[in-house]
């Protein structure tokens, strides 16, 4: 039997999740390719034959998506697997529209055929949007489990942007471990919260082994997802946080439709400062969708120690990149406490540099608050060369990390955590006692 050629369609994770499990050891597929999309300089790469199994004797290249109808022709594909997420369902239908008129098809792959099972208690924390607020709630979830002393490990959604063999698993106890691996803004955004609570966090390339060596660790395993995938592991209990700010995209983008369908319990965040309206909308699109889910309604509790400082001040608001970037969120954390003590927010796009520069005109809706780019060192360079020209008193600093831990600049920064606080009777305790996890 003829082999179908395969490209996988990702953007530095996804991709490869699906290449293990659906095709890695598939004799019926011959994967030629990758292409690369949304995290700058990840198509300058190639998945090394070392992680590819025995039915792959060279390296796979890597392309940028941009050049994806030649890619289909040049290598005669057959299917086209796209593996990535935080795209509206319009961008995924143009995607399969580029793909269908190259004639190939246009694929996409379920949690049966991508999931891995766990000997484990598995918890998996998902979204319908980035920047909804899974890592508060994965946060909030391994407290509870943590005062009933069960050992707990958590798995993040991967982020392997550099050496994919150096990176097939990795594993983060300490802050000198970010610095050994060398580590991204992005990935100091997750990795941070979780070191600073003695926690273990794994991630990498090879969900199959970082799975097996979750399990020698941890009672239970905690999934903290990314953008608005779906688990990489079979969930004994799946979460999806929905983002009130976004009312009616838990309908409207992929995969967080998926998630919000599949959810044993929906979680709608940041009651505390969305319109009433968006809370609304979203109770609705759970009557439609997933009245079977129990739903905890959320405050996203910002905490910043030094706000007096900054009132009435000259400030440059840092947040989340992803967040703002294909999360497509104007602002997040550190514009709002920036304006509730009334400092005076300067407009970033002014002194931009770089890169930085680029990613304001790539994501226009960016009104003057700078997304925490730092995919390189170069890119991290720019982002301090960024703040270093802004005319202002104060860095607010609204990301998930302490960029005191990973950029040099000449402000003072003052720092905005949050965390997840349920409403009402029903919240994240009872939930994991009705499910027998605690």
């Amino acid at each position: 039997m003829k082999k179908r050629n395969v490209i996988l369609c990702g953007a530095g994770g996804r991709e490869f999740q699906n290449f293990i499990m659906k095709y890695r050891d598939n004799p019926y597929y011959d994967v030629k390719c990758f292409t690369a999309a949304q995290i700058p300089n990840i198509e300058k790469r190639k998945f090394p034959k070392e992680l590819a199994g025995r039915l792959y004797k060279k390296d796979i290249p890597i392309f940028s998506e941009d050049i994806l109808p030649e890619l289909i022709k040049k290598y005669e594909i057959n299917d086209v697997v796209l593996s990535y997420s935080d795209l509206s369902h319009l961008d995924v239908m143009h995607k399969a529209s580029v793909v269908l008129a190259n004639g190939a098809n246009f694929v996409l792959l379920g949690p049966k055929d991508t999931m891995l099972e766990s000997k484990k208690s598995i918890i998996a924390v998902c979204a319908v949007r980035t920047g909804a607020g899974k890592s508060q709630t994965s946060r909030r979830i391994v407290d509870i489990l943590r005062k009933y002393k069960k050992k707990v490990v958590v798995v993040r959604h991967p982020m392997p942007y550099g050496n994919l063999i150096k990176q097939k698993w990795q594993r983060f106890e300490t802050y000198d471990d970010l610095i050994k691996q060398k580590c991204t803004i992005e990935e100091h955004e997750e990795y941070d919260a979780w070191i600073s609570r003695k926690v273990v966090v794994y991630a990498g390339v090879d969900y199959k082994e970082i799975l097996r060596r979750a399990e020698k660790e941890a009672d239970i395993i905690v999934w903290d997802g990314g953008n608005n995938d779906f688990s990489f592991f079979k969930p004994d209990l799946l979460i999806t946080v929905a983002d009130p700010f976004r009312p009616g995209h838990e309908l409207l983008y992929y995969p967080g439709e998926t998630n919000f369908r599949m959810a044993d319990v929906i979680i709608i965040n940041k009651v505390n400062t969305a319109p009433k309206s968006g809370v609304k909308e979203i109770l609705n699109n759970i009557k439609i969708a997933n009245n079977k889910a129990i739903v905890i309604k959320a405050n996203s509790e910002l905490i910043c120690h030094q706000a007096k400082l900054i009132r009435n001040k000259k400030v440059i608001v840092v947040e989340d990149g992803p967040t703002l970037t294909h999360g497509g969120m104007k602002y997040g954390a550190g514009y709002i406490v920036a304006k509730k003590n009334n400092a005076r927010i300067i407009d970033a796009r002014k002194h931009a540099v770089g890169s930085i520069k680029e990613v304001f005109k790539k994501y226009p809706h960016l009104d003057g608050v700078l997304p925490a780019m730092g995919y390189s060192k170069e890119q991290i360079k720019e982002l301090e060369d960024t703040i270093n020209k802004a005319d202002c008193d104060y860095v607010v600093d609204g990301t998930p990390t302490n960029l005191n831990r990973v950029i040099k600049v000449n402000k003072p920064i003052i720092d905005v955590d949050y965390e997840l606080k349920e409403l009402g009777k029903i919240n994240l305790e009872k939930v994991l006692r009705k499910y027998k996890l605690i």
